[in-house]
């Protein structure tokens, strides 16, 4: 029994120990980064800020959040994130819910198809000549309608349906209620955790989407944040500074400051959203793998 009990007090040492180095492993850039947005400038340029920040300095964020540039990419973030993942959710709904159902002749057939597509796609070159094709080429719907589904996430959302006790479809039937009276009143609150999962996974994909507006959005109005972070990282990040007099040491200084608060301020608002839903994962994921 001591033995037992000596070994697994040892086993969870070592996964706590590993558990504790991957978190900070984890942790320790977004740390660094933020302790460098907030330091003193020469302090950073001289490379002295290794964990925590060395003197109080906050005129990068003033720089940054004085920017027109960065506000207007975060207003197209933000309307394609919410508008994007609005549009998502509904059309996922509505193309599982059916799946779900084995009175639909059609079930296996688009089960078939839902399932090849998460294999194979067209091509970059083909898909590029469609979306172009049909207009969407520096369009603000190219980054809502040609992403709109996602197979994997309609494959989970119909194994939530699935779940659902058919006793109660078929008291809701006799009651007189249809099919979108039970889908609203009946499937999706009872699928609600997974719908929230769905929902947050859409938006961080809809957030870090960079690969969409890179090809297909030109405009520099209608650009995402991740493009102009991009711009900002790889280009060059004297574009906020413009309106600054600064000298050319202080702009070389400021100006790799101004890198890691534009990371800063791009990511805090999807990870200040993590807590809100968070409770939902665990229980969402496993409402979807109930059934196959």
């Amino acid at each position: 029994m001591k033995e037992k009990i000596s070994s697994n007090t040892l086993f969870y040492l070592v996964v706590y120990l590993i558990a504790i180095i991957g978190g900070i492993v984890t942790l320790y850039p977004f740390l660094y980064i933020f302790s460098v947005s907030i330091s003193d400038p020469q302090a950073v340029n001289r490379g002295e800020v290794y964990l925590w920040p060395i003197g109080l300095v906050f005129n990068s964020y003033k720089y940054v959040l004085r920017n027109k540039g960065i506000w207007m990419a975060y207003g197209n973030t933000i309307f394609y994130v919410v508008v994007g993942t609005f549009c998502s959710i509904i059309a996922t709904v509505m193309a599982a819910y059916p799946l779900s159902r084995k009175s639909f002749c059609a079930r296996k057939l688009f089960n078939f198809f839902i399932v090849f597509c998460m294999y194979f796609s067209g091509g970059l070159i083909p898909t590029y000549l469609l979306i172009t094709s049909m207009g969407f080429y520096n369009s603000r719907w190219v980054m809502i309608i040609p992403v709109l589904l996602t197979s994997y996430y309609v494959m989970i959302c119909r194994s939530a349906f699935s779940s659902l006790p058919e006793e109660v479809i078929e008291s809701a039937i006799v009651d007189g209620a249809n099919d979108i009276q039970i889908l609203a009143r009946i499937g999706v609150p009872l699928v609600k955790p997974t719908l929230a999962v769905l929902i947050l996974y859409y938006a961080v994909a809809r957030w870090n989407n960079f690969f969409t507006p890179l090809l297909y959005i030109s405009k520099q109005e209608l650009q995402p944040l991740q493009i102009l972070l991009r711009r900002i990282l790889i280009q060059s990040s004297h574009e906020l500074l413009a309106d600054e007099i600064l000298k050319s040491e202080e702009q070389g200084m400021v100006s790799l400051q101004v890198r890691y608060v534009t990371i800063v301020v791009s990511t805090l608002p999807i990870i200040m959203a993590y807590p809100f839903i968070q409770k939902y994962f665990v229980k969402g994921i496993m409402l979807g793998a109930v059934k196959g």
